[in-house]
């Protein structure tokens, strides 16, 4: 895996999520905040204007998986 991430890295955006956010539960967070959590991670380096809610619900339920 490379040092950047782009919207299709969903697993990989999810672990650093559940890393970032541990106490968190994934599907309590609105997807604006998701939207901004994700580009504000460190590698980040897509277009955010490129995410959609199909994108956003994946990365939710990679997170979830790792939180589980």
């Amino acid at each position: 895996m490379s040092d950047t991430l782009h919207w299709s890295d969903v697993h990989e955006i999810g672990f650093r999520l559940s890393e970032a956010h541990p106490d968190l539960d994934p599907l309590s967070v609105r997807f604006t905040d998701l939207h901004r959590w994700v580009t504000e991670l460190e590698g980040f380096a897509d277009d955010p204007g490129k995410s959609n809610e199909q994108i956003l619900e994946a990365i939710q339920m990679a997170w979830l998986d790792e939180r589980d």
